[in-house]
């Protein structure tokens, strides 16, 4: 239990420092999307690339050769959901989460909160992050695909238009890229 052989250390060695090797090509070649902040799909590879990386390293049952082709082929489906999402709306609309607002001047959406599953304290921390110190001084909080809380001051509201394809709740969705901001889809 606590050694089996020297054989089995000196593989895990080999096979853990090429496998590793493979691993920081796959990325560097996939793009930085890969390791970028996490929605669904990209949470699935990253975790899967760690366990990949995990069964290479433990298991004498799985050779260095079928891991890495297991890591290519993790870094090409995330390569491929990343371009459908990001080349055509109904491939996004089934890949990730729409963002959805939560703080709309000023007023708490509570509906959307507990759509949402985000409580209170979790949207006042994020506007005491973010510098204001009252709701009045805040014109949206949206929750975004990756789950974090982006807060949009009144002062830097502009036109809205950063808000184009955020979901408001009780409001048709919509199609992606349909304008809500001023209240109109």
């Amino acid at each position: 239990m606590w050694f089996g052989a020297w054989s089995e250390l000196v593989r895990v060695l080999l096979v853990g420092s090429a496998a590793y090797v493979a691993l920081v090509v796959v990325l560097r070649v996939s793009g930085k999307r890969t390791l970028a902040k996490l929605n669904a799909f990209d949470l699935v590879v990253t975790v899967a690339l760690g366990s990949t990386l995990a069964t290479i390293l433990l298991s004498a049952d799985v050779s260095w050769a079928e891991g890495t082709v297991a890591l290519i082929l993790l870094a090409a489906l995330q390569y491929l959901a990343a371009m459908v999402s990001s080349r055509w709306p109904r491939g996004r609309t089934v890949l990730t989460a729409r963002p959805t607002v939560l703080v709309d001047r000023g007023t708490v959406l509570e509906a959307a909160l507990r759509q949402q599953r985000v409580s209170p304290a979790e949207v006042r921390q994020a506007i005491r992050a973010s510098g204001a110190g009252d709701l009045s001084r805040v014109a949206a909080v949206v929750l975004e695909t990756d789950g974090s809380l982006s807060v949009i001051g009144r002062e830097q509201f502009g036109d809205g238009s950063a808000l184009q394809d955020v979901a408001r709740p009780g409001q048709h969705a919509g199609p992606r890229g349909s304008t809500i901001a001023g209240g109109t889809e």
